[in-house]
This record gives structure tokens, C-alpha cells and sequence, in this order.
């Protein structure tokens, strides 16, 4: 990597978000629903650029070669590196890999499974940091998923690679605290005394749960919710008891509160059963826990599910809220940074 004294911005590209960070403090989140506009990702990409710090040179993870406007993650890491090039405007580009090497976009493209999901990993060696000796956990919760990454010495000890080995490994548990389809979480939710099932339909997300909960601020001028109102507690009432075929006149606050503690439970659960399988794996138990993204009070919730009751590392309180929510972007720019040159 060739530019040691120059200036750093990373990309984290995602599906439903773009984030960018300089891992000096500096750092810029948007929504943009990949799967929907494609052809507007060179330009997308192009005005984060503009409203972020000068930069040399590029740093770039991904997770958005999954979203199914492509055909293949193959197309899909090529159509995003394609994308950075042309928003790029002639600065250097170099791509974080899954192994932890880096690489020109070229390069990257001849073996794009190792260019695609990579972020998780930038974000584990960041935080080995903060559990530099013994084994830790990572817990990264954010608005579509959980990474839950064993650390050792500092380093990530996770044994998949690939989303599919991930998945299969615990590694990576598909829920977050926002975008997650309400009917995805749970099968059943209470309603006057009855279990009833939930639609399957996206009707609800475990936004709305949270927000009735409290545990996720009111944005009311956000509309990227699952019916396009606002993210706010009444419209949350309406999108929750819909997910049972019925409106806020059929089930009351007290009801949907009472809906979206049993959605919350269900999320939890799915969680501690992919921290079950990780911790089965690893050695010895964790001495401390690392948690960040958008969805830390759920991964203290996680914690004492388990049973853990060790030292924990908060990476909203470590660097502010707003870096840890676009925690993976902000740990890519440090380790740009620090490498300062390519590797050998």
C-alpha cells in the first residue's frame, strides 16, 4: 500500500448503506437500498466523496455484492469495485480481503470470495486492540446483522469465511435492529390472550419493535421503514399489529408493547443460539467482550443471556456513537492507516 503519508477515507458499501471514515474521528453514514439502485451507485458513491475529507487514497470492504440485482457475488464485487473507480477520480484504491491482505481492484477481482463479506474481519482485528491478551468475543450488532467473532491474542479467531460457512458456524446470525422482518424473528405473537401467527409479510421490523421499546431513538424524518411512515413509536403501533392481519385499533399500546417484548425475546434467543455454537469452539471461555453497531444494548442483553459476566468494551463508548455505528468503516480507515504500505 502506497501511501503512507498521504490522507485515508474508507468505504464500507453495503446493501442498504454506504459509510465512509477517515479513523481519525471523521465519519458519514447514508441510507441507499443497493438492490433497488444499481445504476446509482457510481454517483451515490461519488457525492459521499464530495461531503467527506480530502482524501489520496481509498480503503473498501463490502457486503452489498449480496444484494440479488446481481447474479452472482462475482458480478456483484465487480460492479461495485467498477462503481469505486469510476467515483474514485483517479485515486488509489486498495481493497481489504477476507484473509486480512490487501489488494488493487484488479487483483481483488480475480478472486472475488475473498473481496466480498470483508468488513467483519477489519473490524475484529481493530477490535483485538481492546483484548490484546487471552480470548474475547466480538459482538457487532447493527441494522441487518450480528457478527459474533471469537478473538485470541488480538486477533479474530473465526473459522468461516464465506457468508454460507458463517451462517453455518454461528459466526454470523442474520438479524439486526432495524431492518429484520418482524415474521423472520418469530412465528407467534401474543394477542388478547392467544398466540397468533404473524404474516408473513413484511409488515414490521424489528425497528419498530425497538422504538416501542425505547431502546432505538424516534426518527421521525426517516421513512425507510417497512410501509415508507415515518420511524416513530405511533407508526410503529400501527406497522407491529399489523404483522398479525389486525391495526392499532384492534390491538392497544399496552398490546404491542406486550408484542414487541415477545419479538425482542425471540431475536435474543436466535442470538444466543449462534454465541452458544462460537463459544462451544473456542478454547476457553471469553475474559472480556468487545460490542459495537447500532444495536449494543441488545449485545449486553446477549451477554447476560449467556451468562457471561466479564469485562466489556463498548465501542459507542470508546469512540462515540456515531463511529460505532459505522464501526467497520471507521476500524478499515485505522488499519489503512497503520499498514501504510503493502504488504509483502
Amino acid at each position: 500500500m502506497d501511501n503512507a503519508s498521504g490522507n485515508w477515507l474508507a468505504l464500507d458499501i453495503g446493501g442498504a448503506n454506504l459509510k465512509a471514515a477517515d479513523g481519525l474521528g471523521w465519519t458519514l453514514w447514508r441510507p441507499f437500498s443497493l438492490w433497488q439502485r444499481r445504476a446509482e451507485l457510481p454517483d451515490a458513491l461519488a457525492d459521499l466523496l464530495r461531503a467527506s475529507p480530502p482524501a489520496d487514497a481509498l480503503a473498501v470492504t463490502m457486503t452489498g455484492e449480496l444484494a440479488d440485482c446481481f447474479s452472482t457475488k462475482a458480478e456483484g464485487v465487480g460492479a461495485i469495485l467498477a462503481a469505486v473507480t469510476k467515483a474514485a477520480c483517479g485515486r488509489a484504491i486498495w481493497v481489504y480481503r477476507v484473509d486480512g491482505s490487501w489488494a488493487e481492484p484488479t487483483e481483488a477481482l480475480r478472486r472475488p470470495l475473498l473481496t466480498a463479506a470483508s468488513n467483519w474481519h477489519a473490524l475484529a482485528r481493530f477490535a483485538g486492540r481492546y483484548a490484546p491478551q487471552g480470548t474475547a468475543l466480538l459482538i457487532d450488532i447493527g441494522s441487518t446483522t450480528c457478527d459474533l467473532i471469537p478473538l485470541r491474542d488480538g486477533q479474530p479467531a473465526a473459522q468461516g469465511r464465506t457468508d454460507p460457512e458463517r451462517l453455518i458456524l454461528g459466526e454470523l446470525v442474520y438479524t439486526g435492529v432495524q431492518r429484520s422482518p418482524v415474521a423472520a424473528v418469530v412465528s407467534r405473537l401474543p394477542w388478547r390472550g392467544h398466540l397468533c401467527p404473524t404474516a408473513q409479510e413484511l409488515f414490521a421490523t424489528t425497528w419498530d419493535v425497538y422504538l416501542l421499546l425505547g431502546d432505538l431513538p424516534e426518527e421521525p424524518d426517516s421513512v425507510q421503514t417497512a410501509d415508507g411512515r415515518p420511524a416513530t413509536r405511533w407508526f410503529a403501533h400501527g406497522r407491529l399489529a399489523r404483522a398479525i392481519c389486525a391495526d392499532r385499533e384492534m390491538v392497544d399500546l399496552d398490546g404491542a408493547m406486550e408484542m414487541a417484548r415477545a419479538a425482542a425475546d425471540a431475536q435474543l434467543s436466535q442470538l444466543a443460539a449462534g454465541a452458544t455454537m462460537v463459544l462451544r469452539r473456542i478454547s476457553s471461555l471469553p475474559g472480556r467482550a468487545v460490542i459495537s453497531g447500532s444495536g449494543e444494548f441488545l449485545a449486553r442483553r446477549l451477554l447476560t443471556r449467556l451468562g457471561l459476566d466479564v469485562p466489556t468494551i463498548s465501542l459507542a463508548e470508546q469512540l462515540g456513537p456515531a463511529l460505532s455505528r459505522a464501526a467497520t468503516a471507521h476500524a478499515l480507515a485505522v488499519l489503512a492507516r497503520e499498514k501504510g504500505r503493502r504488504p509483502k
